[in-house]
């Protein structure tokens, strides 16, 4: 007898990114993102131009997602989405799209939650880590150390008090001039600086929690005061900049990784969120797992930034317990 396949469509649309995915039985089939340039010129994302460009974008995306997984709309099990956290009005795009293509076709609805989907999406490919793992998600909005236990059962160890590190990336961008999103940029640069060449302070925080907003301080006035002695400092000295603020987040989320690993026992050591595609990040946690006997997991770099893939994996295992959504359910913002 022939079991039919589990055929899930996933949409995101928590923030700037308009994303549709199509799952079979846990392989992802497809994974269609739509950027949003109309952002730039503001140097941050303009929650309603965001929820325009939405609607705009997800009729499309979701067509192409199901195009390109070779799956028709009647074909499919149910349908996952992004509940929150995120901004409301880029939510509310996807919930009602979701919602109301689920109702036409009477099929259950999935809610997920972004923040679990990025840690789900080290499930996507192989290698899989095994629980309890340590999980560093780091987004724009969040950082923190998970334990995971399950696939849904997570117990946050730290996290950050004030700002997240990818809020600090992008602002330490802005500040040296460079456009949105300046993160990935500050990746670029540094590439060709000296990490050490300027030294900030080291944010001085107990347990395992982090803060960026003394170093994102200490940053401005450092910038501002040479540029004042010198107002071609930024240019003459760019990638050395880079270098040496992305040294210093990365050193700062590095410790408490550490100390998190040691204080646990845990040596499975898994890196979620957008600014897991930042490659100082990525090589400094390969180079520490060597060193330090751990297993490290880090997703490919179409499931670290926004993406729907994340979302139909983390949808495919509620799915499996029989976890659906009714169709009174809200988005939640960040």
């Amino acid at each position: 007898m022939s079991h039919q396949p589990i055929n899930i469509l996933a949409i995101e649309s928590s923030c700037d990114d308009t994303a549709a995915a199509v799952l079979q039985n846990g392989v992802i089939l497809s994974n269609v993102v739509a950027g949003q340039k109309v952002h730039e010129q503001y140097g941050g994302v303009v929650p309603e131009l965001a929820s325009r460009a939405h609607q705009q974008n997800i009729v499309p995306v979701v067509d192409v997602a199901l195009q390109q997984a070779g799956i028709a709309k009647a074909q499919l099990q149910a349908i996952a989405f992004t509940a929150g956290p995120g901004l409301i009005g880029s939510l509310m795009v996807g919930v009602s799209f979701a919602k109301s293509m689920a109702m036409a076709l009477n099929i259950p609805l999935i809610d997920v939650n972004h923040m679990q989907a990025h840690v789900l999406a080290h499930f996507i490919d192989d290698p899989k880590p095994k629980f309890p793992f340590l999980c560093l998600t780091v987004s724009g909005g969040h950082t923190m150390i998970t334990v995971m236990k399950d696939h849904f059962t997570g117990e946050i160890i730290g996290h950050t008090t004030d700002d997240a590190a990818g809020e600090a990336f992008d602002k330490a961008a802005k500040i040296l001039g460079l456009p949105y999103p300046g993160g990935p940029l500050i990746d670029k640069y540094a590439n060709d600086g000296n990490p050490r060449a300027f030294i900030f302070p080291k944010p001085n925080i107990p347990d395992l929690n982090y803060s960026f907003s003394g170093l994102k301080t200490a940053y401005l006035y450092f910038v501002q005061n040479h540029v004042k002695e010198n107002p071609d400092f930024v240019q003459e000295n760019l990638p050395d900049i880079c270098a040496s603020i992305q040294y210093s987040i990365i050193d700062h989320l590095m410790k408490k990784l550490i100390l998190a690993s040691e204080q646990t026992g845990i040596k499975q050591i898994a890196l979620a969120g957008g600014v897991s595609a930042n490659s100082g990040l990525r090589e400094t946690l390969k180079t520490e797992g060597e060193k330090r006997n751990w297993e490290v997991f880090i997703p490919a770099f179409e499931y670290c930034t926004d993406n729907a893939a994340m979302i139909a994996m983390a949808g495919y295992f509620k799915f499996l317990k029989g976890d659906f959504a009714n169709q009174t359910i809200s988005p939640y913002a960040r």
